[in-house]
């Protein structure tokens, strides 16, 4: 078991649901599993990368499915090694090409049960045709991969990116929930909505 594995110290908890982070690759990307404290049950959102040390959290916490934000190579490198262990894995339609391979499909306004918790699915594209970001019902968190981080959206300059069509997803998606909901992107520090929403106007001017 990778020595990385501590789950003394949770990046969120309350009484219902634990949060976890690793930050893995050289991307630095974040992987978090979200746990049901009341039946065990866990996901794991991106399989992104050191696919040993996502093996051991997978064993430290239950993770039966993946849930995948978007395609991009640097958020699947994981995947295979992990579906070869009888992990499913999940991605919208959109982005689902992108994967070396598959067993869900991701729907809009959908949900994923995690024991008694429920993370519902929002379409969120712009940065990827199948970008989705993942709100856990009952709390103010939300996971928004690589649609929303501290100072603006996700890029757009990569294939299959549109500036447009994510500033549309923030606004109507992920700016409609309250201001004190705790945003964990897919790279870096979380951030608010609140924090984030005073500085769409400025994102708009720049162009990115």
């Amino acid at each position: 078991m990778s020595d990385r594995i501590d789950l003394s110290q949770p990046h969120l908890e309350d009484a219902a649901a634990v949060v976890y982070r690793w930050v893995v690759g050289p991307f630095e990307n974040n992987v978090f599993v979200v746990r049901c404290k009341q039946t065990g049950q866990a996901v794991l959102l991106d399989a992104a990368n050191e696919h040993e040390l996502l093996r051991d959290v997978v064993a430290a916490t239950g993770v039966t499915r993946v849930l995948t934000t978007h395609g991009h190579w640097d958020h699947i490198q994981a995947v295979t090694a992990l579906r070869d262990d009888g992990i499913d894995i999940a991605i919208a339609s959109q982005d689902a090409s992108l994967l070396p391979s598959y067993d869900l499909l991701l729907e809009d306004d959908e949900v994923t049960e995690v024991g008694k918790l429920r993370l519902a699915h929002l379409h969120t594209p712009g940065h990827t045709p199948g970008s989705m970001s993942f709100h856990l019902l009952g709390t103010p968190w939300l996971f928004s991969g690589d649609t929303l981080f501290p100072g603006g959206p996700g890029r757009t300059d990569l294939d299959g990116g549109d500036f447009p069509t994510v500033m549309r997803s923030i606004e109507q998606r992920l700016f409609r929930l309250p201001n004190d909901t705790r945003v964990m992107p897919g790279h870096g520090k979380d951030t608010t909505i609140g924090a984030e929403m005073p500085q769409f106007d400025d994102w708009l001017a720049r162009g990115w």
